[in-house]
C-alpha cells in the first residue's frame, strides 16, 4: 500500500482521475497503485515525485522529510 500518494493527492484536492490523466493512464490503473494492488513503476514514481515536489523516498515511506533535498 502506498498511503502517501493518496495523502498527497488529497492534500492537493485532486481526484484519482485527475492524477491518472496527468500520468497518461486510467483511473483504475492509478487506483491500484494507491491500494498497493500493483507496484508503482519507477517512471511513475519519478513523475509523481516531480509533480508533488517531493522525493521518491518520501513517496515510498523511507523518510518523513516531505520536501526534496536541494
Amino acid at each position: 500500500m502506498y498511503p502517501r500518494i493518496r495523502d498527497l493527492r488529497e492534500d492537493w484536492d485532486l481526484s484519482q482521475t485527475q492524477v491518472a490523466s496527468m500520468l497518461g493512464m486510467s483511473q483504475t490503473g492509478y487506483s491500484k497503485y494507491e491500494t498497493g494492488e500493483n507496484d508503482i513503476p519507477t517512471t511513475v514514481l519519478i513523475k509523481l515525485a516531480r509533480f508533488y515536489k517531493t522525493s521518491i523516498d518520501y513517496l515510498l515511506g523511507e523518510t518523513s522529510q516531505k520536501q526534496r533535498y536541494k
